[in-house]
């Protein structure tokens, strides 16, 4: 709890900062330090066994002064209304760096799948969808999947909420499945989002990326595809790890074969004897580091140690504060994780529009949008931290909060 206390007032302190930069005072800040809205819902559900069980399920609205409001559901046994909030804030913030049409949400139950029956977790998600039903809808609010919940849940999802309103609403959701309405290109959509501005950063430090060395901590779905993408282009990867360990080879890891070995959870560091630590992992030479597991991994004790000259965050918050000055002052780029994986949002909201339109596009199609997109946006927080003089974190957090503070203020909210 207190981690994700954390989480949040660490957001808040850096969205007081970024809106004193671009000259927003005191009560924008009191409009935007909290979501607008946040629904708190207990939802009983028969288990297997006959019994009733009572969860607690959140939804946070950030901020719908752009638009709807837009952000993923996760079922987790640690969920908290801290955390649902914080990540509220952050979503808000992705779709300002991307120049979507949303507001940030975010959507949460304390549970834990993993020890449940499929017809458990569809009753949840069934009662979820009604608890929160007069709140979400394609003009609302648009969830999505998170941590530990994937297409099938959505198309439960969808399939609730159409039989509350009566009509058949395919914009209600996204990241369904293809047959439902999803969008091609959306379970890649996060890690080709960071490949995208792994290739920006290389480009703005000279580094060609198939003769980059790039190290990649986590190789569950975001580090695999990465890995993958990566190795395709021709980029030596020379260090991955999991939750059990990290591998290295200077002349490169064969990314396919560690593919082919990896079980569902995405551990593969089990099966080979030579294995380093991942405090090892982030001291690698290599010229760039992308950290994609989870939060607080490089911190003070280890970046001053770190040889890579581009770090691109593509898990949430992995580098602290102090981590970022260190790293900062060391003339190193840092990508930070509300640019780095805004591609999911992006294909989100790609879905969302072919489901308003009724036209569906190719992948090809697809892939260039998001492309045009992520590299609209890294150039603009890029130019923007040279311009103003500050880290890249920061000028992400002005750029994402800038469309929602100016329309809340035409809007005459402040």
């Amino acid at each position: 709890m207190a981690e994700n206390l954390n989480l949040f007032t660490s957001t808040q302190k850096v969205i007081k900062h970024s809106l004193n930069k671009l000259g927003f005072g005191e009560e924008m800040y009191e409009l935007l330090k909290e979501p607008i809205r946040m629904l708190t819902v207990r939802i009983p559900v028969k288990m297997d066994d006959g019994s009733v069980k009572v969860f607690t399920g959140y939804r946070a609205q950030h901020n719908d002064s752009v638009g709807p409001t837009k952000g993923g559901v996760r079922y987790h046994p640690d969920v908290t209304e801290e955390e649902v909030k914080a990540m509220s804030l952050w979503m808000t913030i992705k779709c300002g760096i991307v120049n979507l049409p949303y507001g940030g949400g975010k959507g949460g139950i304390v549970c834990d799948p993993r020890t449940m029956s499929m017809g458990e977790i569809e009753r949840l998600s069934r009662e979820y969808v009604r608890a929160i039903s007069q709140i979400v809808g394609p003009t609302k609010d648009i969830p999505a999947p998170d941590v530990y919940t994937n297409s099938q849940i959505m198309a439960w999802m969808m399939d609730e909420y159409s039989r509350l309103r009566e009509n058949d609403s395919p914009g209600f959701i996204t990241g369904k499945p293809i047959v439902l309405g999803g969008s091609q290109g959306r379970e890649k959509a996060t890690a080709q989002g960071v490949t995208i501005c792994i290739e920006e950063a290389a480009k703005k430090r000279g580094i060609d990326l198939k003769d980059a060395r790039i190290v990649i901590q986590g190789f569950g779905n975001a580090g695999s595809f990465l890995s993958k993408f990566l190795y395709d282009a021709g980029a030596k990867i020379v260090g991955i790890s999991d939750a059990y360990g990290a591998l290295h080879d200077p002349d490169g890891l064969d990314i396919d074969y560690l593919l082919d070995r990896r079980d569902s959870f995405g551990t593969v560091t089990t099966l080979f004897e030579n294995t380093i630590t991942n405090k090892e992992l982030f001291e690698l030479d290599c010229d760039i580091i992308v950290p994609a597991a989870v939060s607080n991994q490089i911190t003070g004790e280890n970046a001053p140690n770190i040889k890579a000259s581009i770090v691109v965050e593509a898990a949430n918050g992995p580098t602290t504060d102090e981590a970022t000055k260190i790293l900062t002052e060391r003339g190193i780029l840092l990508v930070p994780d509300v640019l780095a994986s805004a591609g999911g949002v992006t294909v989100s909201y790609f879905e969302w529009v072919q489901n308003n339109q009724g036209y569906y596009w190719p992948e090809e199609e697809v892939n260039t949008k998001l492309t045009a997109k992520l590299v609209d946006a890294f150039n603009n927080v890029y130019n923007l931290s040279q311009s103003r003089r500050v880290n890249m974190r920061l000028a992400a957090y002005m750029l994402g909060l800038r469309n929602v503070a100016e329309a809340s203020r035409f809007r005459g909210w402040v």
